[in-house]
């Protein structure tokens, strides 16, 4: 497990690239990760992430609350919590407002159509979740429906969050996620968007079944459709056969390709 030394080199290094990459412009944006005795390691409020110095990062405990650090936290730390309270498995969440990414949030489009084999591979689908105002539990609660099933959410009217099992995988999937982003904003302009087709997209599942790299299952394209809010907070499972599954999802091509 790396020290808390290496966590402070690693999260200002990906503040670097988000700033560098134009991911976030002034203080936008956010990193944290989690610590080996379950304390978080979080970027200033403030603070342009670009710019960071290993000593402005702040340690908090696992609640949010401030330990030790000369600045304050993210004012948004209640997002990254949601993330950390619900998987286990996350150990770095990373908030940006990258331009094409955040166009489709503010645009209500969800990044869920199979386009480009890498992201069936390795995000899955995309979701959107609703508008909460940045700073306040709405943020924490709008995310919640989604974090257990994406590596990856829009935030409409707000930007984008992905997480990892360390900072730069979680900065990996957000760069992935915007590059998806502008991929499709491309085929929009050219005036049509092409999807995989249901044999295709089982194939790349099976490829990463068999590479043992799997995303949360809701961001799975062939997977259980989910209703992930439904009104008792539980995600309703609808089970369908394989067969089953194809006729749909080809239906839904055709329809695609018919508009």
């Amino acid at each position: 497990m790396k020290s808390e030394h290496q966590l402070r080199k690693d999260v200002c290094e990906v503040g670097r690239r988000l700033y560098d990459k134009g991911m976030i412009a002034a203080a936008d944006g956010n990193i944290s990760a989690r610590m080996d005795n379950g304390h978080l390691l979080v970027t200033p409020s403030g603070r342009n992430k670009g710019r960071l110095d290993e000593e402005d990062l702040v340690v908090t405990d696992g609640e949010g609350r401030k330990l030790y650090g000369r600045l304050e936290p993210s004012s948004e730390i209640v997002m990254h919590l949601v993330a950390y309270r619900e998987r286990s498995d996350v150990r770095a969440v990373v908030h940006a407002h990258p331009p094409y990414a955040t166009g489709f949030a503010v645009a209500g489009v969800p990044l869920d159509q199979p386009l480009i084999s890498e992201v069936v591979l390795t995000l899955g689908t995309i979701p959107l979740a609703e508008y909460g105002t940045p700073t306040t539990p709405e943020l924490a609660t709008a995310i919640e429906p989604y974090v257990r099933g994406h590596d990856a959410i829009l935030l409409a009217n707000h930007g984008a969050m992905a997480t990892g099992d360390d900072v730069f995988s979680a900065y990996d999937r957000m760069e992935t996620l915007e590059h998806f982003a502008h991929i499709w904003t491309v085929a929009r302009i050219l005036g049509r968007e092409r999807p995989l087709s249901a044999e295709n997209v089982a194939k790349l599942e099976a490829i990463r079944r068999k590479a043992r790299f799997e995303p949360p299952t809701a961001a799975c394209f062939t997977c259980p459709v989910l209703d992930e809010k439904v009104n008792s907070g539980e995600p309703e499972k609808v089970h369908l056969t394989r067969e089953q599954l194809v006729d749909l999802v080809t239906d839904l091509v055709r329809g695609l390709d018919a508009s």
